[in-house]
């Protein structure tokens, strides 16, 4: 399991837009990098639409939030525009970054393998893990209050 301290794993993912995005191409800025388990679904759109209306407070701590999840960039596409989400949703649909974050369930509901947990990582400038949140529970949601508060410390 990934730990503060620790240096964030390169990734390199299609957006919903398509556009390739790697970790790397955000140094000097933080990141706040959301593992989610699917789109459409209540607690993830929950999830996103509270980060969706608070992405200007992200923004003011020098923050670029990502949330990724192993949904196809076409479903994530939908999604993006149904919501208005305004920041990028990230295809993980080879599992290759939730692996690298330790963040996949063994078994999800239904029998499905290689869902992604929720998760909420806040990476600094460097590329150097500050926060780790990996939930076993679905149900639940990130500490964005904490997330913040690093967030204003990396500041």
């Amino acid at each position: 399991m990934l730990t503060p301290g620790d240096k964030a794993p390169e990734f390199a993912l299609r957006a919903s837009d398509k556009e390739l995005v790697k970790l790397s191409g955000l140094r000097g800025k933080n990141v706040v990098l959301l593992f989610f388990p699917f789109a459409f679904t209540g607690v993830c759109t929950k999830e996103l639409l509270y980060m969706r209306d608070s992405l200007t407070e992200f923004e003011q701590l020098n923050a670029q939030v990502l949330a990724i999840s192993v949904d196809s960039p076409y479903a994530l596409a939908k999604w993006k525009d149904e919501q208005g989400f305004n920041f990028p949703l990230l295809s993980d649909f080879n599992k290759t970054a939730s692996k690298k974050y330790d963040t996949l369930y063994k078994e999800f509901g239904l029998g499905l393998k290689g869902v992604s947990k929720r998760s909420a990582f806040v990476i600094d400038g460097e590329g150097i893990i500050r926060y780790a949140e990996v939930l076993e529970n679905a149900g639940e949601l990130p500490n964005f209050d904490t997330v913040k508060q690093i967030l204003q410390s990396l500041n």
